[in-house]
């Protein structure tokens, strides 16, 4: 099961007496702002919760799982994201 950007901003306005629609201003503020600092390469770091980064991936060969054909894969970005020291305890106290 999943969690929505809905359910989240459900859960931080019964925790805050704010609105729906003010948590959700400030939501859709603050991934916009982390998505901007991605795109800048910058590195954005939640102490007690985890690290969003941007590292490049080389190019490399792939293959075409139908085919069996290689295929050239080009350099990209890819997001990173490492959770804390913190946070991982935290879920492997909580399990599933």
């Amino acid at each position: 099961m999943s969690t929505t950007k809905h359910d989240l901003v459900a859960a931080v306005a019964r925790g805050t007496g704010l609105t729906q629609s003010e948590i959700k201003i400030v939501v859709e503020e603050l991934l916009e702002a982390i998505a901007e600092e991605l795109e800048r390469g910058r590195v954005i770091e939640f102490r007690g919760f985890g690290t969003f980064s941007v590292k490049e991936r080389k190019a490399r060969p792939a293959r075409n799982p139908r085919t069996g054909e290689v295929v050239p894969l080009g350099r990209r970005n890819v997001t990173v994201f490492k959770c804390s020291g913190e946070l991982r305890k935290r879920i492997e106290n909580g399990g599933l």
